[in-house]
């Protein structure tokens, strides 16, 4: 049965195989509002409320996204796109299918489904109508938190381009389906279709939506990004590049400039534009002293922590790790006080590229010339921080290209090349900034200290560090600056801060030929400026 009065499209869920005959004892909520939402969530046994007001859910054996579990299926035209591989995994349209039917009959025979109708894009020319629907409440108060409200008007003339079927109980059994383990997440770019088995974990469902707007958008002439974003009062916008735990979130939540996005957006020839309603912001050890816009939205109605252990009288610890160390937060993006309106901005002045370099080798703030802008973005260089995936307990060195070639479906070289168009286009300054070790490498060393990394860059965005003078790194060519007032000028030399001189070089070239090795699989389609753009060994 349809509730009523919640205003929901003419079109059905029978364009996903959910016919209505099938599905005549299930209750389907549509567009329930987050007071609803929360209900359901409760009288679900999906989540509890918190001393402040937030609700808390587990979300059970998987707390971080299965990237091995997610696969695109091999079929044309989307065959010949895809950059297959370890990332881009192929599947078969017969195992979708098959897939496919067993969630339509799993769903069918749920006590409730929740539908979500909304959009993906502040930018009405470039957005994408997505719809989720999933057999939790929870899926559906975290879509409403992260994707783009519709008003009643578009509601009732919603046609979705891509919907997500969510069915997180039900279990795959690799000896009979074919699947690697009980979870499948299978993406269908003809069928404009994603599937989810076997996981609660609401990343799949944003990280889903994001991968169909990087294969989408560049056809388009639009750069989607893996990145947040800020505004000046003066117009200057900022965006940040980084994958989770190198300061993307919390970097960009300012109170001195208005939030554009934490996570992803695109950049088209109007400006950036935020591709979400909402923000996904890592919380552990959180304290309000170091990220207090975040810290704030704890504590508000709507808000929902995932995996965060709660105390006796219901407040959250955000240093308890019995759960997972990827506790998250999400919530709508008006829940920071300078939060942009519109999710629009202009092109930006400074592109920040974020590391956190578990050898504490590279420096904590560089400037980059065009060529090593596209080496460093392709390369894409990291530390995977503890618990973003299953199986990571502690950093490690790794390489992700563009910041996220996790739901990256084209080569490389493809993203690379148009935002090198329109770096060169609009006069964009590149900067790489280090949030990782320091005088040594993990272990040894010790983070570099977040107070550090802030002034670093308000120097960048103020326009601090247009008349300095620069040394150059000679193992990286990383141009360096030789003071910035209130940080010690022996922290912006990595070399300076660690004891041992020789051991430090010795790290330094070990970490210079991982780039040269990790790049030998784009060298065939990236051209001589972008080579030269690598580390000088």
């Amino acid at each position: 049965m349809y509730a009523k009065p919640h205003v929901h499209s003419t079109v059905g869920l029978d364009e996903v195989g959910l016919r209505q005959a099938d599905v005549k004892g299930v209750h389907i909520h549509w567009n329930l509002n987050p007071s609803e939402l929360y209900e359901h969530a409760i009288r679900n046994g999906e989540g509890e409320i918190t001393k402040d007001g937030a609700i808390r859910i587990l979300t059970g054996q998987y707390t971080g996204r299965s990237p091995k579990d997610k696969y695109f299926v091999e079929q044309t035209p989307s065959r010949e796109k895809i950059w297959w591989g370890d990332i881009n995994q192929p599947t078969s349209p017969e195992l979708f299918d098959h897939m496919h039917e067993k969630v339509l009959n799993h769903l069918s025979h749920r006590r409730n489904l929740y539908v979500f109708d909304g959009f993906c894009g502040t930018d009405k020319e470039h957005r994408m109508p997505i719809r989720v629907i999933s057999q939790v409440a929870y899926h559906a108060l975290f879509s409403w938190n992260m994707f783009v409200s519709a008003t009643n008007e578009e509601l009732a003339n919603h046609v979705p381009e891509f919907t997500v079927l969510a069915a997180p109980s039900l279990i795959a059994r690799p000896d009979v389906d074919g699947t690697r383990t009980g979870t499948f997440i299978g993406v269908n770019i003809e069928k404009r279709l994603i599937i989810i088995v076997g996981t609660m974990y609401s990343g799949e469902v944003k990280k889903g939506i994001f991968s169909i707007m990087n294969y989408q958008l560049p056809e388009k002439g639009v750069m989607p990004m893996h990145c947040s974003a800020n505004v000046s009062e003066d117009g200057k916008s900022a965006i940040f590049f980084g994958l989770s735990g190198t300061g993307k979130t919390t970097l960009s939540a300012d109170a001195s400039r208005t939030l554009i996005g934490d996570d992803e957006h695109g950049w088209s020839d109007n400006g950036i534009f935020n591709f979400e309603g909402g923000c996904y912001a890592k919380t552990i050890n959180l304290r309000p002293e170091n990220e207090p816009e975040i810290y704030a939205t704890t504590k508000m109605f709507g808000t929902i922590l995932e995996n965060v252990p709660l105390r006796e009288d219901r407040s959250p610890d955000f240093d308890d790790t019995r759960y997972t160390q990827n506790t998250r937060c999400s919530y709508p993006i008006h829940y920071i006080p300078n939060a942009s309106e519109t999710g629009l901005a202009g092109h930006p002045e400074n592109v920040i590229f974020l590391t956190a370099d578990a050898f504490g080798v590279l420096p904590p703030i560089s400037k980059l010339s065009p060529e090593q802008a596209m080496y460093h973005f392709i390369s894409g260089y990291t530390a995977k921080v503890a618990g973003t995936e299953r199986g990571v307990t502690e950093p490690q060195a790794t390489f992700s290209a563009c910041f996220g070639a996790p739901f990256m479906p084209l080569h490389p070289t493809i993203y690379a090349e148009l935002l090198a168009e329109k770096i060169k286009k609009h006069s964009s300054a590149v900067w790489l900034i280090n949030t990782g070790w320091t005088g040594g490498e993990y272990g040894i060393g010790s983070r570099m200290k977040l107070s550090y990394t802030r002034r670093m860059v308000n120097a960048v965005l103020d326009g601090e560090l247009d008349n300095v003078e620069y040394e150059e790194d000679p193992i990286f060519g990383l141009m360096i600056p030789t003071n910035i007032p209130e940080i010690p000028n022996e922290v912006l030399n990595p070399r300076n801060t660690w004891s041992d001189k020789g051991a430090y070089d010795t790290k330094a070239n070990a970490l210079a030929n991982m780039f040269k090795q990790n790049f030998e699989q784009f060298k065939d389609q990236a051209n001589e400026d972008i080579l030269t753009g690598g580390p000088k060994v």
